[in-house]
């Protein structure tokens, strides 16, 4: 657990260097006088001041935040309460497909498709909810939590088929939670981008990753493997410790559902939070940089011709010696 949260721990370092750095700059510009120090020294604490305060002072969205501003924003937690819920819970399922298919009858061969099957939906799911949720954005100014909340009902849906199965019904929810997975980690990225900006965005995308392990390990070792046992010793008699029926896992995948609804809610908070954000033009920003740098480029173009200059034939004058 130590070793997930070491990311964090570095950017708050790097920010407190950053900020002594500046501290010691200010004070050695200031050390020629005893007036200058005093004035030096009431110039740092309001600094330092300023510093603590800028931090919970935050720009508007879009705009490019510090370290820390992202990290102690509330879009930032909202953002990863989700991430942690969502992606808790379809990894949670997707570690443990091989023994619901097992508990449920299904064949080796049938388990190593559904595998396959999820990964190819994991994969299309990134692809369809970046490319409807930036045309649904562009035409109908849709947020892009909104589009978050849709895929993860779209993951209680799968939760559900593996909780009350009936026949194949293992292969839908493996379409369906594939699927969800995928769209919610792109969304979940995207929007990462589009709020803090683009100057720290590797950092607060490490930190929003945070909430994946984190969140299936709470889901998948702490809940469902407690609910498993009990299943087990309910329902089983068998000294491996396994469970054969539907019922193995109903208690764990309805306990999934019920977070993911959770999780559905927090998104619509965050829906409510940025709804003015993606009704403006979120793209104006880049678009003006874009053309400053095309008018820098028309101000110094590599294509001009340079004149023609003559060539100039030097004859040598060739001096001969003799003895």
């Amino acid at each position: 657990m130590g070793l997930l949260i070491l990311p964090l721990f570095i950017a708050i370092r790097e920010e407190m260097v950053h900020w002594n750095l500046n501290k010691m700059t200010k004070f050695e510009k200031c050390q020629t006088s005893a007036s200058i120090i005093s004035y030096s020294s009431s110039t740092l604490q309001h600094s330092r001041n300023s510093y603590l305060s800028n931090i919970f002072n935050k720009p508007e969205r879009g705009d490019d935040y510090t370290i820390l501003q992202g990290i102690f924003s509330i879009d930032m937690l909202l953002i990863c309460l989700a991430m942690s819920i969502g992606t808790g819970s379809s990894l949670t399922a997707m570690d443990n497909l091989g023994q619901i298919g097992e508990s449920q009858g299904y064949s080796t061969e049938s388990v190593n498709a559904m595998v396959s099957i999820i990964s190819i939906f994991n994969f299309l799911g990134r692809i369809f909810s970046g490319f409807v949720s930036e045309i649904l954005l562009e035409k109908y100014k849709f947020p892009r939590p909104l589009m978050l909340t849709l895929t993860l009902l779209v993951s209680c849906i799968g939760f559900l088929l593996v909780a009350f199965p009936f026949h194949n019904s293992l292969y839908i929810a493996s379409i369906l939670i594939g699927f969800a997975f995928g769209s919610q980690v792109l969304l979940d990225i995207t929007m990462i981008s589009e709020f803090f900006g683009l100057e720290h965005y590797a950092m607060f995308y490490n930190v929003a990753q945070l909430a994946c392990p984190i969140g299936t390990y709470v889901l998948k070792v702490l809940v469902a493997g407690k609910l498993y046992d009990e299943e087990v010793k309910t329902w089983s008699d068998s000294p491996e410790y396994i469970c054969h029926g539907e019922q193995c896992y109903r208690n764990s995948f309805t306990f999934l559902t019920e977070m993911s609804l959770l999780g559905a809610a927090i998104s619509l908070i965050l829906v409510k939070r940025t709804r003015e954000f993606y009704r403006q033009d979120i793209y104006k920003k880049f678009r003006e940089d874009m053309d400053s740098l095309k008018e820098e480029v028309e101000l110094y173009p590599h294509d001009v011709r340079q004149p023609e200059v003559e060539s100039v034939h030097v004859h040598k004058e060739v001096t001969i010696f003799k003895k």
